[in-house]
């Protein structure tokens, strides 16, 4: 009795040990499939951003790439202060800006509201602007308002317009 308890104890350990092996193969081999697919994924994926030269790639073709590429640099409650090449000062406000990936140089304001300073012979006059929508050209130093554009003046001038460019 005590001779076959030694040998049932022995068989079954070694039916754990060929259980054991056979989960070592198994899980070697699910290793090296998805190391090796892990590693061309990520191949694919340099490589096709390589060729398409496009600053955003992703391979889901659900999004939209160029209104993401268009609409890259985003701000809200964008605010913008100088002075205009009379030296007087004036300050723009949007509630959102964007700059597109394609034009550097402009700037599309929505819900725009600023103040201007002239000078109208001796006299500093302070126009108050609101518009719709706008354009900040960097370059030319212009902003082009566009979409019930509306001036109220300090000295009692009041302006309704669809688009007016003032140069800074």
């Amino acid at each position: 009795m005590f001779g076959r308890a030694k040998l049932d104890t022995v068989q079954g350990d070694r039916r754990s040990f060929i259980i054991f092996t056979k989960h070592r193969r198994l899980q070697r081999l699910w290793q090296f499939f998805f190391t090796g697919w892990g590693l061309v994924m990520v191949a694919a994926l340099v490589a096709g951003s390589l060729f398409t030269k496009q600053l955003l790639w992703t391979p889901i073709t659900a999004i939209n790439m160029t209104d993401i590429v268009s609409n890259q640099f985003k701000m809200s409650n964008a605010v913008f202060a100088g002075t205009d090449t009379n030296g007087e000062p004036f300050k723009i406000r949007a509630a959102s800006g964007r700059q597109e990936y394609g034009k550097p140089d402009i700037i599309f304001l929505e819900s725009v509201s600023g103040t201007v300073v002239r000078k109208s012979g001796d006299t500093k006059i302070t126009d108050n602007i609101r518009a719709k929508t706008g354009k900040y050209n960097r370059r030319n130093k212009t902003v082009t308002l566009m979409g019930n554009v509306r001036i109220d003046s300090s000295n009692g001038d009041k302006i309704l317009t669809d688009e007016l460019v003032v140069k800074l």
